[in-house]
């Protein structure tokens, strides 16, 4: 790994705001996931969180080009699960939805643990989503469509989140787990060692400070063999 890479990763790994998440309910239009994983990437979200079928998660592993080696992606069987799951972590869940209760979406306070629901494409966010989350959020549209695409309405969300946070100063601290950003800085660093120790049924090595690999002598033999 170059000491360029090097850095950058650990630049981008001190963004990262694990707090933060968006949870994607049966959005399966290819493009849109990707735009979506690419938008979680530049504002510093490290998961994302799914309710899909099965092939639909398929195209969302193979779509989001390479952001999936940076944004992990949770897949949960149903939306009770997942905001569960989300509310155990101690974050609201907002819901984009047009309602009596919705507020702008610039109103809500995105230095808090937040995930964010983003409905499927035709038919938007379930009932039973609506009825688990915190609060209903909209996007003011002044013209005659109500709604605009999926993945537009994450990116103005997500920058919104990313805007409040930046001014809160809550970028460039590191807050992701240790192990995480060892798996993270590996397979960023070293693709094809990450390969192998798949394959191989290895643990990843130690990087040292240079982010070059810290192995014994067994560990390379192992690395080596056919």
């Amino acid at each position: 790994m170059s000491p360029e890479r090097f850095a950058r990763i650990n630049q981008m790994l001190d963004n990262r705001q694990p707090d933060l998440t968006v949870c994607l309910e049966m959005v399966h239009k290819s493009n849109n996931l990707a735009a979506i994983m690419r938008t979680a990437d530049a504002v510093g979200i490290s998961k994302v969180h799914c309710v899909l079928d099965d092939e639909s998660f398929r195209v969302s592993r193979n779509s989001s080009g390479g952001s999936k080696l940076w944004v992990d992606s949770q897949r949960h069987a149903n939306i009770n699960e997942a905001i569960t799951e989300l509310k155990s972590q101690g974050m609201q869940v907002l819901a984009t939805n047009l309602s009596a209760t919705a507020v702008d979406f610039r109103e809500i306070d995105y230095t808090k643990p937040t995930a964010i629901i983003m409905g499927q494409e035709k038919t938007g966010i379930s009932d039973e989503a609506l009825a688990l989350a915190d609060q209903d959020i909209i996007i003011p549209m002044e013209g005659m469509v109500q709604s605009l695409n999926v993945s537009v309405a994450s990116a103005l969300i997500l920058y919104e989140a990313q805007r409040q946070r930046q001014n809160a100063g809550m970028y460039g601290k590191r807050s992701l787990d240790a192990e995480i950003c060892h798996r993270i800085l590996f397979e960023g660093g070293h693709p094809i060692f990450a390969q192998l120790c798949k394959q191989k049924g290895l643990p990843y090595p130690e990087l040292d400070d240079q982010g070059q690999i810290v192995a014994d002598e067994a560990w390379w033999q192992r690395i080596q063999q056919a």
